[in-house]
């Protein structure tokens, strides 16, 4: 028997038309390329997006066709993810630090019809233009004003808008309908594109939001330094108009002096961000002496967050949330905000808990599993892969049957590649990558694990921890360092940070030191690269 409801399909464009009647007082506050601040409500971004939408239509673009964007998180962008979804086309975000290959190759495989990019990367566009596929249309997102001299045949984004109808009869569309498109960084192969749904996106955002109720509420202000090119900004151009949170649009200034300002004056309540782009900040509240008045969690996701960083926040008062997943999971999957339950636990209780990666979100499935397929217990001991599934985790990649292939195994959960634990309450915790984990006399090692205890040293500014070979132990671990200032660590200083928490067997047997660490495109520290740079790093016990 079924029941009788109405069957209305779930839509993109649905969140914004509802904040704009639900939330008139909430929007979006922009730092522009054009070096001022641009302010919009939501009911604003809905009649410029429908401005847009007939502006898309004009240019020739039908349902289906991908509309490619390369852009800082600002109002425009946000509209362009709006008004493509909303006229039935894949909005095809391009993340700006892939490498001018690996770019071209996403373009071409999407295959584009037309590419909007912010004044930043006109010189990018500039240095591809002549591998670009013929017939690409190339929209500058500015004014007249402000369009650059420059020899290729550019549109000017405000042009477009100018005179176009401020409603658009936004199709209703079945809801498993594309929406947007995202590639995986490449750092092995090629990219990988995620094609997600209407329906995958729109349960995305109230999943986030019914987990994450700290930061997303009527009112909040939330700082996505997450950009809109990675991943769709971890959902919070979706999630934040649906519950009424404005959004601080940081543009291209993402260095920690830029951003605690940007908090500062614009009272951002919550931001969401990389670990990579938080020691930026840390290191600006650290001179400036406070966190940003109004800031009261970070969302930290994308690598693990080092426990001394989730301390240094939590000692000023900001509330840390732990987050993980994948591009292929639209991004998010699992949350560490705790319980009410959970709030008369000590410090050191707390801080645990924080430093895992957290629970799932509503209609997220985890699974580990031995090396034999054989589900492994959720019992915080057993350490297999990962594996999850859900409406939110893709079922393949875009026009790529052999990766789908190996991604998913006979039952259709996708494999992460990462080794985990679940404990009893559900709590997930990363122990590694597959791939980074240090296999030595037949025994793994975390580099997590050591990264996080090293970065509690006051000396140590980011640090990475990378297998090298040895002849008697197959691999051992090298912690590569950035040091705070000219004084650096011991490695003996680490050790005796390290014991009773690792086993002297699993300390680093050398230490180097670099000015900084090599980053992938999405600001993870790049150990594919590391692992090149010292490949051929001889340990001191064999040289």
């Amino acid at each position: 028997m079924q029941g009788m409801m109405m069957n209305r399909p779930l839509a993109v464009i649905d969140l914004l038309t509802y904040a704009a009647e639900a939330h008139p007082g909430a929007g979006l506050v922009s730092v522009r390329c054009e070096g001022d601040i641009h302010r919009e409500t939501y009911a604003e971004a809905l009649a410029r997006s429908a401005q847009l939408a007939h502006a898309l239509a004009a240019l020739g673009v039908k349902r289906g066709d991908r509309v490619a964007t390369l852009a800082w998180n600002g109002y425009r962008h946000f509209e362009l993810y709006y008004a493509i979804s909303g006229m039935g086309a894949v909005c095809h975000t391009i993340n700006p630090r892939l490498s001018a290959e690996q770019m071209l190759y996403i373009i071409g495989h999407a295959g584009d019809s037309v590419l909007f990019f912010d004044l930043t990367f006109v010189p990018l566009i500039e240095a591809l233009a002549e591998h670009l596929p013929k017939g690409l249309r190339l929209v500058v997102m500015t004014d007249r004003e402000h369009m650059p001299q420059t020899g290729l045949d550019l549109l000017c984004y405000e042009e477009l808008l100018a005179g176009q109808p401020e409603r658009f009869a936004w199709p209703e569309l079945p809801e498993d309908s594309a929406a947007a498109l995202c590639y995986t960084s490449g750092t092995t192969g090629h990219p990988k594109g995620a094609l997600y749904s209407h329906r995958s996106t729109v349960l995305h955002a109230f999943s986030i939001a019914v987990s994450l109720p700290k930061s997303l509420n009527e009112g909040a202000r939330v700082l996505p330094v997450v950009p809109m090119f990675h991943v769709n900004s971890w959902g919070l151009p979706y999630a934040g108009p649906m519950v009424g949170a404005s959004l601080i649009m940081p543009g291209g200034k993402l260095d920690g002096a830029s951003v605690w300002e940007l908090m500062e004056t614009e009272n951002v309540t919550a931001s969401w961000g990389v670990p990579t782009v938080w020691l930026g900040l840390t290191a600006e509240i650290a001179k400036r002496g406070r966190a940003p008045h109004a800031l009261t969690q970070a969302v930290i996701g994308g690598s693990a967050a080092p426990r001394s960083m989730i301390e240094n926040f939590e000692k000023m008062g900001v509330d840390v949330c732990h987050a993980w997943g994948m591009t292929e999971m639209s991004p998010v999957g699992t949350h560490g905000q705790l319980s009410a339950s959970m709030s008369d636990l000590s410090f050191e209780q707390r801080m645990k808990l924080k430093s895992k990666q957290g629970r799932r979100v509503f209609g997220v499935d985890l699974k580990i599993v031995a090396e034999d397929g054989t589900a492994l217990p959720h019992d915080g001991k057993a350490a297999g892969e990962l594996f999850v599934r859900g409406n939110t985790v893709v079922s393949g990649y875009f026009n790529n049957p052999e990766a789908t292939r190996a991604a998913l195994d006979d039952d259709g959960w996708f494999g992460t590649g990462d080794v985990a634990t679940i404990d009893p309450h559900g709590f997930l915790s990363i122990q590694d990558r597959t791939k980074d984990l240090i296999k030595s006399g037949g025994e793994w090692i975390s580099s997590i694990d050591l990264e996080n205890l090293a970065m509690a040293h006051p000396k140590v500014a980011n640090c990475a921890v990378i297998a090298v070979a040895h002849p008697k132990w197959d691999e051992r671990p090298l912690l590569v360092v950035v040091p705070r200032g000219e004084d650096r660590p011991t490695l003996e200083e680490i050790h005796a940070l390290m014991e009773g928490h690792m086993a002297k067997w699993q300390l680093p047997d050398d230490m180097v030191f670099v000015e900084a660490l090599p980053l992938t495109a999405t600001g993870k520290v790049s150990k594919l690269t590391l692992r090149q740079t010292f490949a051929d790093y001889v340990l001191p016990d064999v040289r």
